[in-house]
């Protein structure tokens, strides 16, 4: 009889947490490194994510990584789940319907902005909302054309404007920024050109309304000192005077102060994965704010594995090379916590 009791109470509980409208809501981003279906897309490099390929992918393989991405998610809201999260490495629109209804994530009626990209090996950004809580009014995918290497492409920018059940209007963007492959440096300008794109939609919002609420995220394939995020983006790292209409990189000092990262190359952690908003969310008198102290790096010790080639821990990865490993992903989630007043 206790037992059966126990089990009551703990279902009202869940049931609380799932259908109560918080005072605070996350955000959540996470590059969950290669989440391809085991189909084959004649119009996509897709050929190592297939059961005969180089990974020999397969179904098996592939629902593991769907449930530990619903585990992921899971733990970041404390069994209430983010009310908005930003996916990168995603193949198609098919992985993340089989991630919202073919793992227990489907109690949450997730919904879902997506769009397939032009990026040569096919994977996209995406974002899941709960409707509860986030209401979609626009989305627009910001198209990167490279002035000086047309035929080269990579991921949109995923631009939503929505309004939370408080009736506070969001601005939330989604990224995944060229890889830093064959060199920082050498890649560099890829970054930055992607960075003026942005740069140029947030002036636009800016102007229409220098109060407005920003959120931009993503795997930026740079760090907040690289010339992409300080110069072009222009996303402070002083937060001693706050400016409306401006960015600030919440993430920044996550390394200098907590010695964290999100992505761990050649023994070095480093932050890839940002959260810059606007000054307007950081004035904590507004209906919705933030602050410097409300972002977050998820490294629980299920993310992570012994880094035997270097100090510590690393990320808990699916493949090394070639080699099955298992694990999550090369990244760690990073969210950030709305707050609203009363």
């Amino acid at each position: 009889m206790k037992k059966i009791f126990g089990l009551a109470i703990l279902a009202i509980i869940y049931f609380h947490s799932f259908s109560q409208t918080n005072e605070s809501y996350k955000v959540m981003f996470y590059n969950v490194e290669n989440l391809f279906d085991t189909f084959d897309d004649s119009l996509k490099n897709d050929e190592d994510f297939l059961p005969e390929g180089n990974h020999f992918w397969n179904n098996h393989k592939y629902y593991t990584k769907l449930n530990q991405i619903y585990k992921v998610i899971m733990a970041v809201g404390e069994w209430n789940p983010p009310a908005i999260i930003g996916l990168s490495e995603i193949e198609n629109r098919r992985v993340i319907d089989d991630l919202t209804n073919k793992t227990p994530l489907t109690k949450f009626q997730y919904k879902i902005v997506h769009k397939e990209s032009p990026d040569r090996r096919g994977i996209d950004v995406g974002l899941l909302y709960r409707e509860e809580l986030f209401t979609p009014l626009v989305s627009e995918f910001l198209p990167i054309n490279f002035p000086n290497n047309p035929t080269s492409k990579t991921r949109d920018i995923l631009y939503v404007k929505g309004v939370t059940n408080k009736s506070d209007t969001l601005h939330v963007f989604i990224n995944h920024w060229p890889s830093r492959w064959g060199g920082q440096l050498e890649s560099e300008g890829r970054r930055v050109f992607v960075a003026s794109v942005l740069k140029s939609k947030v002036d636009s919002i800016f102007n229409k309304n220098a109060h407005s609420n920003i959120i931009i995220t993503g795997d930026f394939n740079d760090y907040p000192d690289n010339k992409s995020i300080n110069t072009i983006l222009s996303a402070h790292q002083n937060f001693d005077t706050i400016s409306n209409n401006q960015l600030y990189n919440l993430s920044a000092n996550l390394f200098k102060t907590k010695n964290i990262g999100t992505h761990k190359y050649q023994g070095e952690w480093g932050v890839l994965d940002q959260f810059i908003v606007s000054g307007n969310l950081l004035q904590q008198e507004n209906k919705v704010y933030t602050s410097t102290e409300d972002v977050y790096i998820f490294n629980k010790d299920f993310l992570l594995e012994s880094d035997d080639g270097n100090f510590g821990f690393k990320p808990n990865r699916t493949y090394i090379g070639y080699k099955y490993n298992g694990g999550y992903s090369d990244h760690l989630p990073t969210y950030l916590i709305l707050n609203f007043n009363k």
